[in-house]
């Protein structure tokens, strides 16, 4: 990628009462990226995404809906269990999955409405 002169500042300065207000309050996204790390993953996106069309999904579903195996999605289905971001029930021997709160029904949906925005 080609820099441009007009992205960096020709000087060296900077807005001490404005990092001294930011600075402190930059620990509260530590651990955030990690959310982001498990919805950047295709297959994870997939499923986050056929999770907000459906309220839930069994494994068999998701395998189907993604195209993989029901070991892939149950797979992937753990990560995003294991990082907060969906949540099971199970009905006998079928587990079912759903997303963990509206928080992440709104980022998904959001992440969405951004990429078709081009």
């Amino acid at each position: 990628m080609k820099s441009n002169k007009t992205d960096t500042c020709d000087t060296f300065c900077y807005d001490e009462e404005l990092v001294q207000r930011v600075q402190p309050q930059i620990e509260k996204a530590s651990g955030v990226e990690q959310l982001f790390k498990a919805l950047s993953d295709k297959t994870r996106m997939k499923i986050a995404y056929a999770l907000t069309l459906e309220k839930e999904l069994c494994v068999c579903d998701v395998a189907n809906i993604i195209g993989s195996t029901t070991a892939t999605a149950s797979h992937h289905l753990r990560m995003l269990r294991d990082m907060n971001l969906a949540k099971t029930r199970k009905e006998g021997k079928l587990v079912f999955y759903s997303l963990a709160d509206d928080h992440v029904h709104q980022l998904v949906s959001i992440a969405l409405i951004h990429a078709n925005e081009k």
